[in-house]
């Protein structure tokens, strides 16, 4: 956007997949199995039918999310750093977060506050 056209309101965010990374061998305390996962497209969570999700495992995740999908500086550690350790101090699992695309929002579709520039 030309920083001097301001009808353009739009914004990108990253899909993301949150997938459970198990070392071989070990046994998940939280109730998931390697390779469960959801997704998250803009504000909405998915979960693949017939799958659940730890509330304590999406508990560590959550705080993390929103600064995954937006762009960022690539020496911040947000921009390299991907799995999240289970809460659970007795589970060796991960919590693998991946960006799997891009999508386009509208600043105005979002939220009733209007922009100032």
């Amino acid at each position: 956007m030309a920083a001097d056209d301001k009808t353009d309101d739009t914004f990108e965010l990253y899909d993301l997949r949150v997938e459970v990374i198990c070392p071989p061998g070990e046994r998940i305390l939280c109730g998931g199995k390697p390779g469960d996962y959801f997704t998250l497209e803009g504000e909405l969570l998915y979960l693949p039918p017939g799958q659940g999700f730890s509330i304590y495992s999406l508990g560590a995740v959550l705080p993390l999310l929103a600064a995954k999908q937006r762009e960022m500086h690539p020496n911040d550690w947000m921009s390299t750093d991907a799995d999240v350790a289970c809460p659970d101090p007795h589970c060796k699992s991960l919590l693998r977060i991946t960006r799997t695309g891009k999508r386009r929002f509208s600043h105005g579709a979002v939220t009733v506050v209007p922009l100032t520039r």
